[in-house]
């Protein structure tokens, strides 16, 4: 079950989740040229292996396991996957 970012990180984008993950699926980055322009950040769905660290290292407490998103926000679980199918 992959973890979904959603709506509390948008104009956040607080780093410290992506410095935490251990198989780097959460984009953009600082160092990557959407970042500017982007409004969140999103975990690539086939690459996270439900780790469960960036849970704890967000600090406006936008990460979810899928299956725990709250209602509001279930359409960041297709937002999040659909930002890694345009690529």
């Amino acid at each position: 079950m992959p973890h979904v970012i959603a709506e509390p990180c948008i104009g956040t984008k607080d780093t410290a989740c992506v410095a935490v993950c251990p198989v780097d699926c959460i984009h953009p980055r600082k160092d990557e040229g959407e970042f500017g322009p982007s409004t969140q950040l999103y975990i690539d769905p086939d690459t996270c292996i439900d780790c469960g660290l960036c849970v704890d290292e967000c600090p406006v407490k936008a990460i979810f396991p899928v299956d725990d998103v709250p209602a509001e926000w279930k359409k960041y679980i297709e937002i999040n996957a659909a930002h890694y199918q345009k690529k």
